[in-house]
């Protein structure tokens, strides 16, 4: 089984660092024998969430590849010590679906984003996820040259670490997760969601 992750690009600038880190996660991951799709919620954008109203034909795209998905890698912007909207909006929608699977973090931050990756691990916790115990924070001033490549090595590797593990780890919870799933065992997490 190769573990499948959706990447979710959650910044609004057409030149997003985290969006441009994320990519480079994603390939990461491929070379580490996972399959991914990158959803960027600046091209394909969710209605505001309503418990009531959810029909769109940008809700049934992004469903199809949520329901795809074993694993995700979230990447958003530092927006005033929070993760941006249009996550928070993606996270409102699907919560449900996030229980079991396993979850990295990218923020694009001059304060390290340390906030915004505990608000996201925060909310995935709420939904019975898993979350990778660290994640990669870029800052445009430090770690990139004009050009928009990057610069500082250790970030490269942050990365690449990043895309091997969410693909190691999350294929193990995933694996086990479905083994349970299909169990009639009782004392397990995943009992609840049969």
């Amino acid at each position: 089984m190769n573990l499948k992750i959706l990447g979710v690009a959650s910044s609004m600038r057409e030149t997003s660092y985290s969006t441009q880190v994320l990519k480079l996660a994603l390939e990461e991951a491929e070379k580490n024998g996972a399959e991914s799709r990158m959803l960027n919620l600046r091209e394909l954008q969710l209605p505001m969430y309503h418990p009531e109203q959810n029909n769109s034909q940008e809700l049934d795209k992004v469903t199809e590849y949520v329901k795809w998905a074993d694993a995700f890698m979230l990447a958003s912007p530092d927006y005033h010590g929070s993760m941006s909207g249009v996550m928070k909006n993606f996270l409102d929608f699907f919560w449900s679906d996030f229980a079991g699977k396993t979850f990295g973090y990218i923020c694009a931050s001059h304060e390290k984003g340390l906030t915004v990756m505990d608000q996201m691990r925060t909310a995935v916790r709420q939904c019975y996820g898993w979350s990778m115990p660290y994640g990669v924070s870029v800052n445009s001033d430090q770690d990139f040259d004009k050009q928009g490549n990057i610069t500082n090595k250790n970030i490269i590797s942050r990365i690449e670490t990043l895309g091997r593990d969410l693909t190691m780890y999350g294929s193990l919870i995933t694996k086990q997760y479905n083994k349970d799933l299909q169990s009639e065992e009782s004392n397990t997490f995943a009992a609840r969601y049969r």
